[in-house]
């Protein structure tokens, strides 16, 4: 998927600089998520901006999308802004943990692809490093913080492999949240392991739902009518 631009329905992604270029788990997140009349939403870690942007496609909310990053952050602002949802969207280069000092209003919706990685080798590119690994944002950051801003009624949502999120979950419990929304993906309709999961968490205990998404049948790149059905309004080809 990755080259130096990747053409949507409504907007244009340049991906020369950013830390992560877009790519499938970041699609199946903006996708998934159901803004719900959200008036403003945190994307945590924006990367090139495709989640906040996919976000501002399906919803008038404002929205906030931070990186710590300085490329991934320069170019999510040049995406944005060549958008005709830059009104929508102000982009913030700074650390996670630094927006949450700073900034006293609370969101309904926060939104993240989030590093994941822990004791692995890092990259010997730095950035990238930081867009993949927690050692600039550990789950236990991630889920203390997301606390401090997100309204009492708001609704958080994240992708990780089914490991991390096992463990992401419990951690996320521990600190009050409930899981009101759970998607396991398989990548092929032969193939019975999960590789992601797709989680949404609620301070307030509400109804749980559950649903497994195949996103190949047959040969690479025959995709399903359930995934083409949930990235239409973003895929070209679909």
């Amino acid at each position: 998927m990755p080259s130096d631009s990747f053409a949507f329905k409504q907007f244009v992604i340049k991906q020369e600089c950013s830390a992560m270029k877009v790519g499938t788990d970041a699609v199946l997140l903006g996708a998934w998520i159901k803004p719900n009349g959200a008036k403003t939403i945190l994307d945590i870690g924006t990367g090139t901006g495709v989640i906040a942007l996919m976000l501002a496609q399906k919803s008038k909310a404002k929205i906030v999308a931070i990186d710590i990053d300085k490329s991934s952050a320069d170019e999510a602002h040049y995406n944005i802004n060549a958008s005709r949802f830059k009104d929508q969207v102000e982009v913030i280069n700074i650390p996670f943990q630094d927006f949450i000092k700073t900034y006293s209003a609370k969101f309904d919706l926060i939104v993240t692809n989030p590093p994941y990685f822990v004791g692995s080798l890092p990259s010997s590119q730095v950035n990238r490093t930081n867009a993949r690994h927690t050692s600039t944002l550990s789950f236990d950051d991630l889920i203390k913080g997301v606390k401090t801003v997100l309204d009492p009624r708001g609704k958080f949502c994240l992708i990780l492999p089914k490991t991390e999120a096992l463990q992401f979950r419990a951690m996320a419990e521990l600190e009050g949240f409930h899981l009101s929304k759970l998607m396991r993906v398989r990548t092929r309709a032969d193939k019975e392991e999960e590789k992601r999961q797709l989680l949404q968490f609620e301070i307030t205990p509400s109804e749980f739902s559950e649903e497994t998404l195949v996103i190949e049948e047959g040969g690479r790149h025959e995709f399903t009518e359930a995934y083409k059905m949930l990235t239409k309004d973003f895929y070209v080809n679909f």
